[in-house]
């Protein structure tokens, strides 16, 4: 924000959090990688649950997971790179993770046909990461 150091905009953040504690309101403002995000305080969950239904457990296949790998680390990823490196046809997981929401399409600015994946706060929430930095890092991750 204009105007504003990163300390003065934490701080704001946390008075902004203690107001909406001391109120009891259900959810609360978190920090993400990309900005911040009003999440539900998880001892409200049952309620959002029940007026938005449970939440469904989905089945990732192995080529959706190897997809949602690739694009987790080396986002934005084009398709055709993600076609590359795993050596097989990614469109119909890509598809699947787009519509779960775990991904997301980004345009190219120059020519609006081009396009790369990259991940959602969503994907970030599922695996229960604050940032892409929370990723693991091992030397075999780095052969992807």
């Amino acid at each position: 924000m204009r105007g504003l150091s990163a300390e003065q905009f934490r701080d704001i953040l946390d008075e902004l959090n203690r107001d909406y504690r001391q109120q009891g309101r259900p959810y609360r403002v978190q920090v993400r990688e990309q900005g911040c995000e009003l999440v539900v305080q998880p001892r409200f969950r049952s309620v959002l649950d029940r007026l938005y239904g449970s939440t469904r457990e989905a089945r990732l296949s192995p080529a959706a997971l190897d997809v949602l790998a690739l694009i987790a680390y080396r986002q934005p990823l084009p398709r055709q790179e993600v076609e590359a490196l795993r050596g097989a046809e990614s469109a119909s997981a890509l598809r699947q993770l787009v519509r779960l929401g775990l991904i997301a399409v980004q345009r190219g600015e120059a020519d609006q046909r081009e396009v790369a994946y990259s991940t959602t706060s969503r994907f970030l929430a599922m695996f229960q990461l604050r940032s892409l930095e929370d990723l693991p890092r091992t030397q075999d991750l780095q052969k992807l």
